[in-house]
Order: C-alpha cells, then structure tokens, then sequence
C-alpha cells in the first residue's frame, strides 16, 4: 500500500517536502496618498486600510521598512479632478509628491505608481470620453505623459493598470525615448471587470459616474482571452505581467507561469480582503489561517510577486516563524 501520509507525519517533515513556500520578499503593499493636510481615514470597507496625506504617512511607512516589505504600490487621490485626468501629468501632483518624498525619506523602498486615470477624472473612468465611451486611442497620449511625470519624480517601476490596447508599446516608447530605459513596466496584462474592486472605489475615489467598464476590462467568462492580452503585452515590453484579481483567477495565473518566461504578479484585491476581514470578525472562519492560505494558493498557482492588503500582517506572522 503506498501510504503517503508517512510524509506528513510531524511538522518538521511536512516543513521540508513543503512544495511551496510564502515568503516577505514575495509582498506588495498598496498605499492611498490623499493630497491635503492631516488626513489618516480608515476605509470603512478594508477595515485596518487607510487614505494618507503626505504629513501623516511617516508612520506607516516606517512600518512597512521595520516589516522588511520591499515595495509599495501608490495609488494618487487628487484634490481636483477633469474630464482628461490632467494631474496625472502634474508634476506638482500628489503622485509626484509622494514618489519624492519616499525616495527621499525611505530610500530603500522600491516604489511602484499605478498608472491610469479614475482616480483623477471627473467621469471616473480611465481615459478620455467620446460617444459616452473611452476613447483608446486618444487616452495614449496622456498615458506617456503620466509615465514621463512618474519618471521624473524618480519611480522605481510603473504598473500600467487602464487596459487600452497598446498601452505598454506606448509607454516603453515614452520611457526610453526621454532617457529612463532603465524602468521596468508592470502591466495590468489580464485584468477583468469584476464586482470585487468594489471597497477599492471607496478607498479611491474611482467609481464611473455612467456605465461600467467592461468595454475596456476583461469578461469574466473569458480565459484564452488573458493569454492574447498577456500575449500582447509581453511582446510590446511589459517587464513583470499581472492577473488581477487573484484568488477567483488562480487559473489565469497558471496559464500565464506555463506560456511566459517573466515574472507572472496577482492583485489580491480589495473585495478579497473585505471578505476575509467580515468573516473574520463576525467569527465564521480563523481570519488569520485563510488569509495565509489563500494568499498560499496564489503561490501555488504560480505567482511570483503578490499584491495585497494583508502584506503587513502577513510579514508579522512570517517573522514570527
């Protein structure tokens, strides 16, 4: 009889057949930087997930460097907003701001800017509107624009996020043309519209004022579809591709580990952690165990970088190990 429990016998065993192992260096931390003065708001709907203005962020941010996280995902709220999303391209702006200021006081901090518009529209949607729709091929422009910006502030890394179709030829050309050959791109490459962004909006500011943008996102229903985008973005220079979100796409992320020879990243969005954090709370599940698991089987499916809420207390209970 092969008995295959032999090898699960006692924890030390189990620790050195482990296949797959989750670790500090594998974390992402997404940040909100609010502009304006004195602001630390707890997002109702991410219990234990703030919106900072710079003169408060210190905090957290030295937080982040004594946890060991090696980098931040920035996400800009604007105090105004238009109809072209024109502070992304400010380099006075509130991401520009923050990209200084933690290159500046926390140098070791690999610093990622998420790049796209809702947050800075007034439409909220990711680019410019014609015909009550986003307009890809005019939304470009302003994307090299936005990466330029980001560049000069001195950004470590770009994470394109809006899905227009050639987004990432656009910004290699952008980046190398003006001297940061050096930056590598992120993409958004398989990002789909789903329904558990929803506590992002709010921490964000980014929900449309009209329609929804599965005009412009993937259709759930939709899996050789992400191998295409994958496919696209890999050719025109994406440097790490992402699956967002992550834990109801594991099999996204696996087909992006067996067909592509990069850094495959998964966003553990906001809808994910909101779960767990209600369930938790209301005593239905051990909210620390599901989040280590679930964060485990993005690991397992084949990410190799995780974004997530959870980097903080995930890096508590590794270090604890």
């Amino acid at each position: 009889m092969n008995r295959t429990r032999r090898l699960r016998k006692t924890e030390n065993i189990r620790r050195l057949v482990r296949e797959n192992k989750l670790t500090i260096d594998d974390l992402i931390y997404p940040l909100f930087i609010e502009e304006g003065e004195n602001i630390e708001t707890e997002i109702v709907s991410m219990p234990g997930i703030k919106r900072f203005s710079l003169d408060t962020i210190s905090k957290e941010l030295d937080e982040v460097v004594a946890l060991d996280i090696p980098a931040v995902l920035l996400f800009g709220i604007p105090s105004k907003k238009d109809a072209t999303g024109s502070e992304t391209w400010n380099d006075d702006g509130i991401m520009q701001q923050a990209v200084r200021f933690i290159k500046k006081s926390y140098p070791s901090l690999y610093v990622i800017t998420d790049v796209c518009f809702c947050e800075y529209t007034s439409h909220g949607h990711c680019g410019i509107i014609h015909d009550n729709d986003v307009d890809n091929d005019a939304t470009l422009p302003n994307i090299a624009k936005q990466v330029i910006s980001h560049a000069k502030a001195g950004v470590d890394m770009v994470a394109p996020s809006g899905m227009m179709d050639g987004m990432i030829a656009t910004i290699r050309e952008a980046l190398d043309n003006t001297g940061f050959t050096n930056i590598p791109i992120m993409s958004y490459a398989v990002k789909y519209s789903s329904a558990f962004y929803g506590p992002f909006r709010d921490a964000a500011d980014s929900a449309p004022t009209f329609g929804d943008r599965r005009t412009y996102q993937m259709d759930p229903s939709n899996r050789d579809e992400g191998l295409r985008e994958a496919t696209f973005d890999d050719q025109e220079g994406a440097d790490i591709l992402m699956v967002k979100p992550a834990l109801s796409y594991l099999d996204i992320i696996r087909d992006l580990k067996n067909n592509f020879d990069r850094p495959i990243a998964c966003y553990n969005v906001s809808g994910e952690y909101a779960m767990i954090k209600a369930a938790a709370a209301n005593g239905w599940i051990d909210g620390e165990r599901v989040m280590m698991e679930s964060l485990l089987s993005m690991k397992r499916a084949g990410a190799d970088i995780i974004i997530t809420y959870f980097a903080k207390e995930v890096a508590k209970v590794l270090s604890k190990k």
